[in-house]
């Protein structure tokens, strides 16, 4: 069976980043999407939890109202409330996270993280004079 997921939205607050007795990092966090034809819209939003440095990822470059693109697998987790519920939920376990959107998109800021003690960029251009690609 078949069990992925992509959906490119905006985060609907700023990711928690927590972790877990034994070390491991979790983060949480909501993604909205919405689609309006005529006068009816369509919302979705969407419970996420990504684990270790996909978490991590989000937490350090992610914030509220940015665009996001994530892939993942739906579950379905459930617990029980204070007074004794069986609640459940749906949610997205995250493998991978993607920048989408312009960089000020959003009021999310995105600055390139520092190279090293050289305090350079860690990203570069290519350089391809001509403009074929490189391989």
């Amino acid at each position: 069976m078949l069990n992925k997921t992509i959906l490119q939205g905006r985060l609907v607050r700023d990711v928690e980043l927590r972790t877990t007795g034994t070390g491991t990092s979790v983060a949480s966090f909501t993604v909205a999407w919405s689609e309006k034809y005529k006068e009816t819209e369509t919302k979705c939003f969407l419970p996420c939890t990504a684990w270790r440095t996909t978490g991590e990822f989000v937490q350090k470059y992610f914030t509220k109202g940015q665009e996001i693109l994530v892939e993942g697998t739906l579950s379905t987790r459930e617990w029980e409330d204070k007074e004794g519920n069986k609640r459940s939920t749906i949610e997205l376990t995250v493998d991978k996270a993607h920048f989408c959107g312009s960089k000020s998109s959003g009021g999310g800021g995105f600055s390139e993280p520092t190279g090293g003690e050289q305090g350079g960029s860690a990203f570069s251009e290519l350089d391809n004079g001509d403009g074929d690609l490189p391989f």
